[in-house]
């Protein structure tokens, strides 16, 4: 009726299952006790006995942390500690980008250049000669095959690659590979543009000249100006429309 007050509820929130919260006790004990990979658990009867519920329960929360990756469950030896390494962080960060289609290029990029320009810095602070000469052959093989947009794309990859191992510092390579697909795809696209191949080979040697001379700042402003390039190509290559 008119004049009547509409009433309006807030949504009741759902408390997790007991399993669920399970899980979650058990990810944060092996976090907070520095439980390493191999490292044994407690027996299913054991974890029940200690979180106070029942067998059902604990197989359904060492299902989910297992699932995760976290945990294993050896026949015969009980639940241990998974190795984590890093092409499964990878992996797992290129499904979260395939399945999230409002990450567009732009925040691409823009994670992409804050990660690089420091990541061309200390390697010209770090390269080895090794390095150095790794991240020649990179530009050589590059070279060999700018009439090949998909050999030129995987080369381009290689070099980026090649300048994040030259950093020393293993956590740039683990979050570089986890955008290597999507990049992959971007560089397939611009690669294909006239004089793009050579403009990023021209790109690749300024860059290597820089960390090669362990100019730190120069490498930086020469991976951005590289990388300015490569949103102006990724701007004709998919114009808006």
């Amino acid at each position: 009726m008119a004049g009547e007050k509409q009433l309006r509820f807030s949504r009741v929130q759902r408390e997790p299952r007991l399993a669920d919260k399970v899980a979650g006790m058990l990810l944060e004990s092996i976090t907070g006790h520095g439980l390493r990979p191999g490292d044994k658990l407690p027996s299913e009867r054991e974890l029940g006995e200690q979180f106070g519920v029942s067998r059902t329960v604990i197989r359904e929360a060492v299902r989910a942390v297992a699932a995760k990756g976290i945990i294993e469950v050896r026949t015969g030896s009980g639940l241990r500690v998974a190795a984590v390494d890093a092409s499964m962080v990878s992996e797992a960060m290129n499904l979260f980008l395939r399945g999230h289609e409002s990450l567009d290029y732009d925040k691409i990029h823009e994670v992409r250049a804050m990660l690089e320009l420091q990541i061309a810095e200390f390697a010209a602070e770090r390269a080895t000669d090794a390095d150095i000469e790794h991240l020649t052959e990179a530009c050589e093989e590059l070279g060999a095959v700018l009439d090949d947009p998909e050999r030129a794309s995987r080369a381009d990859v290689a070099f980026h690659r090649a300048v994040a191992e030259a950093t020393h510092n293993e956590l740039y390579l683990v979050i570089l590979d986890a955008l290597g697909d999507v990049l992959l795809d971007i560089r397939r696209a611009t690669l294909h543009l006239d004089g793009r191949p050579r403009q990023t080979l021209l790109a690749h040697r300024s860059i290597l000249e820089r960390i090669a001379a362990r100019d730190g700042e120069g490498a930086r402003e020469a991976m951005r100006d590289h990388l300015q390039e490569s949103q102006q190509a990724w701007a004709e290559a998919d114009p808006p429309g």
